[in-house]
């Protein structure tokens, strides 16, 4: 996948040269260029890799990243947690009125169809290219994966969307096709692909990471989940697990190690690389979320919330907690060998002598044995003094240069354990109770969690625990509270948040986390504005609206 990586930005570059004014002077040839391109496999397979660049990178790492990162901050998993700085996310994840003008939402919208207008000229384009049939057959279905997937994470956060199935590259004047609509292309794409994708076994080991048969199936069964198509969720699952390409990780502290990228239970990830000082190759949240007078001086964007720990606790799930999240005065990190540099570093940034420890010494109950033997995350800074444990890189295997676009940690968009979770999920919607129980087990028994025997019910309630617990902080919890409903005739979000929230009145009770409630520069009452008829969605960008001619409408309640 290295080859491919490489490839990348100037496979990205092909599609934008219009918008650089060093090219504007000499537009025919940047059109020619474009007409000619695809006259042979290299130049297809350099295309190619521009497309998959579009799914994280293509626009800068605030384009997706940053929009992923926030779609966990508008749930019960996640602060924004940074209290030292004006973030631009409180907006989305607090709720407020002005919304529509985020301009986090508006680059995610932005990126994506700038993703799919370069997989739409690849589609135009690549049928035509005087190469070996069947991989070109197979490079076409890379690319109309990749535009499902692009179209899925529009319609999971937004709703319908515009459906731009050509590459002119604009929305201009076309109206939003209904999330039905949406679905339904989405699903015939990926059923189609599924077919011509080969299966994760069949590729070079210089090739892992591109689309695969089982990665359009995954993503396929998470589709029809999510509309509730229980039963054809169930068979499409079933094909993959049946199919046998996948397994867990015996361990789950390596499902998110650099060591274990692409592995055995990886299914889709974004292929990241350390590129040295020349390249901006790699991943960028292992900065994004580290803690800000942590070693190598992270940013703390996304914090653990405390109602997540408890969750962890009351399941007595101690292995995934310690894998999952790291909490200021820790005696330990999971996987770090060199704990003792975090130590040090303490000394470095908070004297034990400044007032501000002995602030939380006496706020917390600290001792200076608690600064001297234990890792320190800043109360004063971040919102619940905690950061996440999956993004993190111990310090051996931190790149040279250590910095956003650096860090050589794939991002895991799908994995065997999510695809155990959904098929437990849509087997227990439809009475299949062995099925369900079977799969669930599966993955709590990788982390030492007794068999769930109930049935009914009690079982749906179990995988849902199950998922949140298992996912934490890989983009799920948000579509998952969003879609679930309960008893009360409500979804799952409007018993979380919202004034009566159980998030809420936790947060702003007095059994609420002493870190949490210490530090206000994030105010405590995150969700208090939830309004279920508003916020099961977010709002399309002020900008697309104004700009759409009246063809785009916003979302009701924005």
């Amino acid at each position: 996948m290295k080859k491919l990586i490489y490839t990348l930005a100037a496979a990205a570059a092909l599609t934008t040269m219009a918008s650089c004014d060093d090219f504007l002077t000499e537009e025919i040839r940047g059109t020619e260029n474009l007409d000619t391109y695809f006259g042979s496999a290299d130049e297809v397979n350099s295309y190619v890799g521009g497309c998959y660049y579009e799914i994280a990178k293509g626009g800068g790492w605030w384009q997706i990243y940053n929009t992923w990162l926030l779609s966990d901050m508008t749930t019960d998993d996640l602060w924004d947690g940074n209290t030292t700085q004006d973030d631009g996310y409180q907006d989305i994840t607090h709720f407020m009125p002005n919304a529509p003008t985020n301009g986090i939402i508006q680059n995610f919208w932005g990126a994506r169809y700038q993703g799919i207008t370069t997989c739409n000229i690849g589609i135009a384009r690549i049928p035509s290219a005087p190469m070996d049939e069947t991989l070109r057959d197979q490079r076409l279905a890379e690319v109309r994966f990749l535009r499902a997937f692009f179209y899925f994470d529009l319609v999971r956060n937004f709703g319908g969307v515009p459906l731009v199935t050509d590459f002119t590259g604009s929305t201009e004047g076309i109206e939003r096709s209904s999330a039905e609509e949406c679905y339904k292309f989405i699903e015939d794409e990926l059923k189609a692909v599924a077919a011509v994708l080969p299966q994760r076994s069949a590729y070079a080991a210089s090739d892992m990471g591109r689309a695969t048969r089982g990665a359009a199936l995954g993503i396929l069964g998470k589709a029809q989940l999510y509309q509730g198509k229980w039963e054809e969720a169930k068979a499409t699952l079933k094909t993959l697990i049946d199919e046998g390409e996948y397994e867990l990780l015996p361990n789950f502290g390596d499902v998110w190690s650099v060591k274990y990228n692409n592995s055995k239970e990886s299914i889709f990830e974004v292929q990241q690389m350390y590129g040295g000082d020349q390249y901006a190759l790699g991943g960028a949240l292992t900065v994004v979320t580290g803690c800000r007078n942590g070693v190598g001086d992270g940013w703390s964007w996304g914090q653990p919330t405390s109602d997540l720990e408890n969750a962890f606790i009351a399941a007595g799930d101690t292995e995934r907690l310690r894998w999952t999240i790291i909490k200021t005065a820790c005696t330990e990190i999971a996987g770090e060998n060199d704990f003792q540099k975090f130590i040090d570093n303490n000394s470095a940034v908070c004297k034990i002598t400044d007032a501000k420890f002995e602030g939380f010494k006496e706020d917390f109950g600290w001792t200076d044995e608690t600064y001297n033997t234990t890792y320190i995350i800043d109360p004063s800074q971040h919102k619940s003094a905690r950061i996440i444990r999956k993004y993190f890189l111990p310090l051996e295997d931190r790149p040279e240069i250590y910095n956003i676009d650096k860090i050589p940690l794939n991002h895991r968009v799908l994995r065997y354990a999510d695809v155990l979770l959904m098929y437990a999920e849509a087997c227990a919607e439809t009475g299949d109770n062995a099925n369900a129980q079977s799969a669930l087990n599966e993955v709590r028994a990788r982390v030492g969690l007794a068999p769930v025997t109930s049935t009914g019910t009690a079982l749906r309630d179990a995988v849902r625990a199950e998922r949140r617990l298992e996912l934490a902080h890989e983009q799920c919890r948000l579509y998952d509270l969003r879609r679930w409903d309960c008893e009360n005739g409500k979804k799952m979000m409007s018993n979380v948040f919202g004034p009566d929230g159980s998030f809420v009145k936790y947060n702003t009770g007095d059994n609420a986390d002493m870190y949490e409630k210490w530090n206000q520069g994030e105010p405590s009452s995150k969700g208090t504005r939830f309004s279920e008829s508003r916020d099961l969605l977010w709002p399309i960008p002020q900008y697309e609206v104004q700009h759409s001619n009246g063809a785009i409408v916003q979302n009701p309640g924005y």
